[in-house]
Order: C-alpha cells, then structure tokens, then sequence
C-alpha cells in the first residue's frame, strides 16, 4: 500500500471543475518548508510545492473549504508525473 501524508499551506491556484464524464474535481497546492541551520550557523529553509487533487464528493467539499493560506493535512496516494516536454506527460 502507498500512502503519502503532506501538512502545510495551500497556495492560490485552487480551481473546481468537472471532467468530461461530470466528475467533479478540485485542483489545489499545498507549500511545505523545512528550516534548518547549515554549518556557519545560519537559518536556511526550504519549500517544496505539491499539486493536490481531490475527486467526487471530496472535492465538492474541498471546493468549499479550502483556502489560501489554510493549514491543511493531507492524506492519499502519491502519484508522480515526469514532464518530456509542455506538450506531452508520462507517468
């Protein structure tokens, strides 16, 4: 089983909409930073951004309630893409 946990902050770019079959859909992203200090001491951070994508009746309820800026747990399986270009995408 796979299974990917991912706490942070949702960015601006949350859409809604529905597939050509009428099955609903909710596109958001979620910031998570690490912080750390390297050798001299100073603060360093770092921020990775993850599209998420909520499907049927959860993304109905996501379209609702979910914000920018909204602290979010985030549960579910991880599905990675590898882009050859802007035209085409390969998982």
């Amino acid at each position: 089983m796979q299974k990917t946990l991912i706490i942070g902050n949702v960015g601006n770019d949350s859409a809604f909409g529905k597939t050509k079959t009428g099955v609903p859909f909710f596109n958001f992203s979620v910031a998570t930073t690490e912080y750390w200090k390297d050798d001299d001491g100073n603060q360093q951070e770092k921020t990775e951004w993850h599209k998420i994508v909520a499907w049927r009746n959860l993304a109905e309820i996501c379209a609702t309630r979910i914000k920018q800026g909204l602290l979010v747990y985030v549960e579910g399986r991880n599905e990675t893409q590898k882009w050859k270009d802007d035209k085409e995408v390969t998982h």
